[in-house]
Parts: structure tokens; sequence; C-alpha cells
């Protein structure tokens, strides 16, 4: 079987195994890689301890070594090398209260949450599925190792990793994975919102993210999330979720759109985003709200940034009406000015031109007007005409 994205990770098996341990591909990787996926990264599970490790490679990072696992850097990549174990207790939700290191492959496997997640490989390529993950594969199925509701109750995220992988792949949860997930929807408040964030970003950015979220409705899981849990009507406005977000800020502005009950700032507050993602929803919002009340103009693409076009593009494309690309690109190289500092007037100039004023909000407001009339093409940027027009359209008033 030939394999040319583990041909590093191959070095590190060999390597652990001429010290005498054994070692496995485990994990994500090896699921992708027999369902013909890309390949992310590369875990490997071995019987070397933590401290054997780190005495086989010269560049290891001790990430979680109470648990396990260490970082091996090798030719430029990093691998997650985690020793084989068995768990005991999750009072965090999170983490095992306890960690026994073993040299049994099998039970290390058993510990893993999906059997699609519960397969190893070796260095040949030979698979090691005690739990039948290829066939879940093959069924295209999501099923926990062993009993779901202790899966389940070990750490509730796995609600929503179960759920994230049937947007990312297209797989159903068979019945009695599904149930438990239903049943035990209300753990999930045990969870901290940072990692509940963190798996919907992922969810909602998956190419099958209908069949996520119809998922994510039927589960009941949505009530238990942030701002759905105290706002139930907006569970509709998920029906019309068709496309994968590139980016949450794309999500919350929709949201938005669909239901302004919630604000983008109580939204990005409430799944403690950061003020970036907050800001490009609030440029997005701002944006499809123009394009629906007037037009995709040279104003619409002047404010929006760049980095989010494609973005605009996608949202106004899909729930509204088709955007032309070529459109967008000529508006773009059609502007006079591409920020404001281009404008051949200054707030100086201003308060040069009107002594009488004091200095005050009304500089950016006559800028602001005659950046607009610039980039819509009412004015050129000349110092003249744009100094007339002030003078005698813009009507300056002598107090503020």
């Amino acid at each position: 079987m030939e394999f040319p994205a583990f041909s590093n990770g191959k070095n590190i098996l060999e390597k652990l195994e001429r010290h005498g341990y054994s070692a496995f591909f485990v994990g994500g990787a090896v699921r992708d890689f027999l369902i013909g996926r890309p390949i992310g990264d590369i875990d490997i599970t071995t019987s070397a301890k933590p401290e054997q490790v780190k005495e086989v490679f010269p560049k290891v990072i001790p990430v979680g070594i109470e648990h396990g696992t260490v970082i091996v850097r090798h030719n430029g990549e990093s691998f997650e090398v985690t020793t084989f174990r068995v768990e005991e207790g999750y009072s965090d939700f999170r983490h095992p209260d306890e960690v026994e290191f073993v040299d049994d492959l099998e039970k290390d496997l058993a510990r893993r949450d999906f059997t699609m997640n519960a397969i190893a490989m070796d260095k040949q390529g030979k698979v090691i599925d005690p739990y039948y993950g290829r066939k879940s594969i093959k069924n295209k199925m999501i099923r926990t190792v062993g009993n779901p509701s202790e899966r389940f109750s070990e750490d509730p995220l796995r609600m929503l990793r179960a759920l994230r992988f049937a947007s990312q792949l297209d797989f159903q949860l068979d019945s009695e994975t599904f149930s438990a997930l239903a049943d035990g929807a209300v753990m999930i408040k045990e969870i901290s919102t940072e990692r509940i964030t963190g798996e919907l970003e992922k969810l909602f950015a998956g190419p099958y993210v209908s069949k996520g979220v119809e998922l994510l409705r039927r589960s009941n899981l949505v009530d238990c999330l942030p701002v759905f849990k105290e706002n139930r009507r907006l569970q509709d406005s998920l029906r019309q979720v068709k496309v994968p977000f590139g980016q949450l800020s794309e999500l919350i502005c929709m949201l938005v759109y669909w239901d302004k009950q919630v604000t983008i700032s109580e939204w990005t507050k409430a799944w403690k985003l950061s003020n970036r993602t907050k800001k490009e929803a609030e440029q997005l919002y701002e944006a499809i709200s123009y394009s629906r009340k007037k037009q995709i103009d040279a104003w619409l693409v002047y404010q929006l940034p760049s980095h989010l076009l494609d973005s605009f593009i996608r949202l106004h494309t899909t729930y509204f009406s088709p955007v032309r690309i070529d459109y967008i690109n000529h508006l773009i190289h059609s502007l006079p000015i591409r920020q404001k500092r281009d404008l051949s007037v200054t707030g100086k100039d201003l308060i040069q031109w009107f002594p009488e004023r004091k200095k005050g909000p009304w500089i950016n407001q006559a800028l602001t007007s005659l950046e607009k009339l610039v980039v819509i093409g009412e004015l050129p940027n000349q110092k003249n005409v744009l100094k007339e027009w002030l003078k005698h359209e813009y009507h300056p008033q002598s107090t503020d």
C-alpha cells in the first residue's frame, strides 16, 4: 500500500521500533486516508513512554506529558506522539482524572470517541481495526466506541464533534449514538463556550452543513447552545442555511440579517469571539444591507475590506442574487481612490478654509462626504473642485 503523505511519520515509527518500541499511525489521519480525503495532522501512538520518546528524538515539545503526549519535530513537520494509555474519570468533562500507560494498542483504541477514529495503521499500511471503524466508514456511519452515553459523559463536546463530522463527511449517526446524544444534550452546558464555538465553526464550515444543522436541530442540542437557548425562535433561522460558512463572521452576519432580535455584538459576546470577528460580521452586514436597499456599487466595494469580498460574493449569491466577480473587479479597478488619505483634501485644509469653526466631528463628516462623492464619481478628486463644493454645497455652520 502506498501512502506518501505518511512518509515523514514513517521515519518516526521506524526509529521508535529500532529502539524496541511499537508505534502506529492513529486517529483522524488514518480515517481520512481510508476515506480518501486530504490528510491533516498525523498522530502517532506508541508503547514508548514520554521520557523514552524524548530519549529517541532530539526535538521534542512536552505539550501534554502528564497525559502521555509530546510533539516530535521531524523534517519541518510536527507529530503528536502519545503513549498507549487507558483513562478513568472525567470530573472536568474533558481531561481524564487518571491516566495509566499500557502496552496494549487495543486498550488504547478503546478509549477513543468514534469507531472511525479508533483505527491504527503500521508503517507498511496494515490496518488494525478492532472496533470495525472501516465498516463504519464504508456505511458512512458515526458510532461511538462502546457505550455512547459513557463516551458523551466523559467529554460532552463529543456530541458536537459527531455533528461536525456529519457536516464534514456526509455521514449519519447510528440510532444508538443519536439517541444517547439527544438524551444527554443538556451536558453540553458543562463545556466552555470557547470549545463549543470551535466545534460550531467547523460544523458550519462543513461541505454538508445542511445535514449537520438538521442533526443539530433534531437532537435538541441547539436548545443548549449560547444565544439559541435564550432565544429559541432563532432556531428557525438555521433552516435557511444552505452553504458552508468560511468563517463565523459570515454566519453571524446572516443570523442577524434573518432575525434582528439579537445583535452582532450580543452574538460575538455570548460566543466569546474576537473583536476582529465582530468587526468583520458588522462590515459584511453593512455591505449586505446596503446592497439590498440600494445596489452593488463603487461605494460598497470601496468600504468593504478586500479580504471580505469573497465572503460577500458568496453570501449574496447564495441568499439573494448572483454577483459577477468580473463586475466587482471592474468596480475595484475603477475606483478613483482606495482610501480616505488618497483624497486631495485634508483636515488641515478644512481648518484653513473655515477658520470661524472650532475643531470637531464636522471635519471628519465633511471629509466623508467628499470621500463618497469622489468614489461614486460625482466629483473629481481635485482640490479646487472639492473646495468649491464645500463652500457652496456643504453649507458648514459657524458653530458645532
